[in-house]
């Protein structure tokens, strides 16, 4: 007996109204979404979440289930995924195929009962996620929002708040522009939000920092007390599944009392409808921008790149393009990189328009045509502090965000060599802490590093060219190994030597004879002497970074 709950059991357990299935594909339209096999337009629709192949899949009756390698599962394996999600009441599946492969996908969706729909190559995963988070959050919002639509609805929609709260209302975007405002009469206003409202936006402030950071991350509306002149605020950040787009506050004339449940409520409503708006204006303005972060997304895999890339984006072959990559050195929020990715991208498009950038894996990674290292210094020092501010005073404690620029390449396979440089660099830079003394990280400024880095890999793959000599000194006379590794170190001048390990001259004498004579090492040959070295400094290195030695 098939596990999956019927629409009407669905539909008697929702407490909000929910989007159906041929609802949902209409409003998204056919450049985003297209229908393989047969499909119940009624099926309700509660929500999406993604879903790893790898992963154990678990009873969600009525969500989308997004799965992002679905174009790379055998048939018998999305076979398989089908019947289980119809088991366990899945609204559909949503995934991304090639054109040969249709015709079978079409066949599972039919043999599995389960609708499965076919994402377009041009919309990224984020966005149609957001996308339909954006449709639902709007649905459940309209059964009891009665916001005004019209022709300019996020003015009406400020409005209608302000006329609740009694202060002035103003709706932003994540680069803090002021994209609407309530001029409802009598509304309490201050003189940073007119400043504000005359400039578009919102005016510098040692508080500002702190504050959208914490408003973006919160899942609940945050109310700030009065600060000097600034009148009590409410905000609340604008999202679209997990994906933020901005933020809204509001004057609160009732003063510092508590938010009440109504205000709460009121938020969370204005907040799915600007979401709904702002992404249409993604959708409409700015369409263009999602099929270039597709094509940079396959450019960083490296996999079913067809060479024309580059052009599509409109970086000239000739000229070249140049990667950048951004490391926060720890573990972050999605919602902090996406903020991360949209300031990047804002910033570098200022100077190249032609500048793509998405998040993978942790990273942020731009694609602009290439420019000389002064230029490029130009543009992207202003932007590291931004960041860092951006991200926190974890980041300005641990050096701020670092960025590796690994080169330049002329064709449209290249791209994910020079991503997997740019993982190479921060992972030598985490390596080698006292190497890189600038933030920018580049194979000149790490050469000597990833160098040693080679070698490592030599000695894990190969035992053969561990010389058994240097091994046995380094666990058995630490002291000796010191004298040797400073001697090398000073170039064979004695008295450097023992001044870097504090000891006597004559006891650095002393310690080669012994190392030579116990150990059988060949200092006065130059090919022995630099092997000895290399093996020396890296077990030294290992020791003092037993971290980075998983």
């Amino acid at each position: 007996m098939n596990a999956a709950k019927s629409t009407d059991e669905l539909a008697s357990q929702t407490p909000v109204q929910s989007f159906r299935l041929g609802e949902l594909i209409e409003q998204l339209g056919p450049r985003t979404v297209t229908l393989l096999g047969p499909a119940d337009p009624n099926r309700l629709v509660l929500g999406a979440e993604f879903h790893d192949p790898v992963d154990e899949l678990t009873e969600q009756a009525g969500t989308l289930l997004i799965v992002s390698a679905g174009a790379h599962l055998h048939a018998a394996e999305l076979q398989t995924l089908a019947s289980r999600a119809a088991d366990f009441g899945y609204a559909a599946i949503c995934l991304k195929c090639f054109d040969e492969s249709a015709q079978t996908i079409s066949a599972i969706a039919e043999t599995s009962g389960l609708p499965i729909l076919r994402v377009a190559p041009r919309v990224g995963w984020r966005l149609f996620e957001a996308l339909v988070g954006g449709l639902l959050g709007e649905q459940r919002s309209s059964g009891d929002a009665h916001f005004d639509r019209g022709a300019e609805p996020l003015f009406a929609l400020a409005n209608e708040l302000a006329s609740h709260f009694g202060g002035s209302v103003a709706i932003e975007d994540l680069g803090r522009r002021i994209v609407a405002y309530s001029s409802v009469p009598g509304q309490l206003i201050d003189s940073l939000r007119t400043r504000g409202i005359l400039a578009r936006k919102v005016p510098e402030s040692p508080f500002n920092d702190d504050q959208y950071r914490t408003v973006i991350r919160s899942e609940a509306p945050v109310k700030y007390p009065q600060l000097a002149d600034e009148h009590p605020r409410v905000a609340f950040a604008i999202r679209a599944g997990a994906l933020p787009l901005g933020t809204i506050w509001a004057i609160d004339a009732s003063g510092e009392d508590p938010l009440t449940p109504e205000q709460h409520q009121l938020m969370l409503r204005a907040s799915a409808i600007a979401a709904a708006h702002m992404l249409d204006d993604i959708r409409v303005r700015e369409a263009g921008q999602a099929p270039r972060e597709e094509r940079l997304r396959t450019l960083l895999a490296g996999s079913a790149v067809i060479g024309t890339e580059l052009a599509e984006l409109g970086i000239p072959e000739e000229r070249g393009a140049q990667l950048l990559a951004f490391d926060l050195g720890r573990d972050e929020h999605p919602t902090t990189l996406a903020q991360l990715r949209s300031t990047v991208q804002r910033h570098l498009a200022l100077h190249r328009p032609e500048a793509a950038t998405v998040v993978r894996r942790g990273r942020v990674y731009s694609l602009i045509s290439h420019e000389e290292p002064a230029q490029l210094a130009r543009i992207v020092d202003p932007l590291l502090p931004i960041l860092d501010r951006l991200v926190g005073t974890e980041a300005e404690a641990s050096g701020g965000i670092r960025l590796a620029a690994p080169g330049t390449t002329h064709r449209a396979g290249g791209v994910a060599e020079l991503r997997e440089q740019a993982d190479w660099l921060f992972d030598t830079a985490a390596r080698w802490p006292g190497a890189a003394s600038s933030r920018m990280l580049t194979i000149d400024r790490l050469r000597p590093q990833l160098l040693l880095e080679r070698v490592r890999e030599l000695f894990d793959n190969d035992a053969t060219l561990v010389d058994p000599g240097v091994s046995a000194l380094a666990a058995e006379q630490p002291a000796l190994a010191e004298a040797v590794l400073r001697w090398c170190e000073a170039f064979g001048n004695v008295t450097q030597a023992a001044q870097a390990a504090g000891v006597h001259e004559n006891t650095i004498r002393y310690r080669l004879r012994r190392a030579e004579e116990r150990y059988g090492l060949a200092l006065g040959d130059p090919d022995s002497l630099i092997s000895t070295w290399v093996q020396l400094r890296l077990n030294l290195q290992s020791q003092s970074n037993p971290r980075n030695l998983e």
